[in-house]
């Protein structure tokens, strides 16, 4: 499958390619899959870092359609990754529900970088869905002794049961139903988050919603919070349609 311009753009800025093999496929929830795959050799590449992502192709009737994807659980040494999927419409979500061992895609990898902060912020706060868990997971992990709250937005029964790595002893949920467009996590968060922002300098914000809930809650904790921009991560993972 040809990649178009995106791909011909990505080339020209040194991406790596690699094609993935699918090993086994686990059902975590009705609209919740992981896949386990093999790595064509990228991991000893490129090497592994906190929320580490890569470009992945699917074909969109009949032209190419990327999506960046968190790797879930990397073992360098095996050349094995997982990856999980909030399973809803599109090209993505569709290669990914009906995925079966010995099944191949091609991805690219290109600019993924991220560093945990030094030193640590004194509190972590995430904002994210079910499409963003791998990397609100990976982020978690990477700094499992700083005091965290987290709201995560919720689209089905069962997203309760998505397999969230909080340790207890830091690390609070706050379960959002999402209603009206995102508009409930938006408000629910602009009333909790002020009080547990003692001091902008030493606060980490991560938002990973749709891009519209996004870019709203961003603007808010870096103009009403003065929060800096350098301890504010906001990227939006998908669009919301009528039908969500």
């Amino acid at each position: 499958m040809g990649r178009g311009w995106q791909g011909v753009v990505l080339k020209l800025l040194n991406g790596k390619d690699f094609t993935f093999t699918v090993t086994r496929t686990e059902e975590i929830t009705e609209h919740y899959r992981r896949l386990r795959l093999t790595d064509g050799g990228m991991l000893a590449t490129t090497g592994v870092h906190p929320t580490m992502w890569v470009r992945m192709w699917f074909d969109a009737a009949g032209k190419p359609h990327q999506r960046a994807c968190t790797l879930v659980d990397p073992d360098p040494a095996a050349g094995t990754f997982s990856l999980e999927f909030a399973l809803h419409d599109g090209p993505a979500s569709g290669w990914a529900r009906t995925a079966r061992a010995g099944d191949t895609v091609e991805a690219t990898v290109h600019g993924t970088g991220f560093a945990v902060p030094d030193p640590l912020p004194s509190r972590l706060l995430v904002v994210g869905d079910t499409a963003a868990l791998p990397a609100v997971n990976s982020l978690l992990e990477s700094m499992p002794s700083v005091p965290a709250t987290l709201w995560l937005e919720t689209q089905h029964p069962g997203d309760r049961d998505v397999p969230l790595r909080l340790n207890p002893a830091h690390h609070e949920r706050r379960t959002v139903e999402r209603q009206d467009s995102g508009a409930r996590l938006v408000r629910q968060v602009k009333a909790e988050l002020p009080a547990l922002v003692e001091d902008p300098d030493d606060t980490y914000i991560w938002i990973t919603c749709d891009t519209a809930t996004t870019r709203t809650l961003a603007t808010y904790v870096r103009k009403q919070l003065a929060v800096p921009k350098e301890r504010v991560h906001a990227l939006g993972y998908w669009r919301a349609t009528a039908s969500v």
